[in-house]
């Protein structure tokens, strides 16, 4: 009979939230001096746990807040994207044109208004991946946080997973920011996967390598060369997802 699937809260470690495996939760709390953390059967259980832990107020708020927007429509955004990350003589970058999954003639959805949660940077950018199916059919995005304009979005591409699309959208905006003589401006991941390959200056996917996601593979190859030859500094950001809802550039198939 196949375990349970459990979640795991973090009040106090080296990032506090709501975790989906017990990797993660132990990579927060594995020689942290006091760690609290506590798992649970369900997801709603862990969020509700994570929100009584003396965050009421602010939890309070950042709901209301997040009430009041809830329907109020944002412009779409006419911009293009960049492509996906492709080589070059210096590595790991990315060339502008319009995707063919954009979404830009379609109506934006109802967004919130980022600005009333002061907790929240309106400077950075924020990265989010998608996958249907495990392995599946796999995109990644970039939207900026103040308004929700698309940066770039790469994708469907066949046989990936939601970990490679994650990391993947974190090196190719670390890539594009540094092009740009970027190094100032936040990224906001809520995977702590992707963060933890970034660091470690590689993917660690256990996904099998097919036809049919061979482009997927280049693409990793080229952010793992990119991150070893290049020293990017732009701040990389945890989404409080617990408090802050869905982020930014989720795709909304939840």
């Amino acid at each position: 009979m196949a375990e349970k699937r459990k979640f795991y809260v973090v009040w106090e470690g080296r990032d506090p939230g709501v975790y989906d495996n017990w990797e993660d939760c132990l990579a927060q709390v594995d020689g942290f001096p006091g760690a609290k953390y506590k798992s649970f059967k369900s997801q709603q259980e862990a969020v509700e746990a994570f929100r009584g832990t003396g965050e009421e107020e602010e939890t309070l708020l950042t709901r209301i807040a997040l009430k009041n927007i809830e329907n109020i429509a944002a412009q779409a955004s006419q911009a293009a994207g960049p492509d996906i990350a492709r080589p070059s003589d210096k590595g790991f970058t990315a060339t502008a044109h319009t995707a063919a999954s954009t979404t830009a003639n379609k109506p934006a959805p109802a967004r919130p208004d980022y600005s009333l949660i002061p907790e929240i940077n309106l400077s950075a950018i924020a990265v989010d991946g998608a996958c249907a199916g495990n392995p599946g059919m796999m995109e990644y995005r970039c939207v900026r946080v103040a308004d929700g304009e698309e940066v770039f979005h790469v994708g469907p591409l066949a046989e990936g997973t939601n970990n490679v699309a994650e990391y993947l959208a974190l090196v190719h905006a670390l890539a594009l920011l540094f092009k740009q003589n970027d190094s100032a401006t936040p990224i906001y991941t809520d995977s702590v996967t992707a963060v933890a390959w970034v660091r470690n200056r590689g993917c660690r996917t256990q996904l099998t390598p097919t036809e049919r996601n061979k482009k997927i593979f280049e693409m990793l190859a080229r952010a793992n060369l990119w991150l070893r030859s290049h020293s990017p500094r732009n701040p990389i950001l945890r989404w409080n997802t617990p408090m802050w809802g869905e982020i930014p550039a989720d795709f909304g198939r939840k």
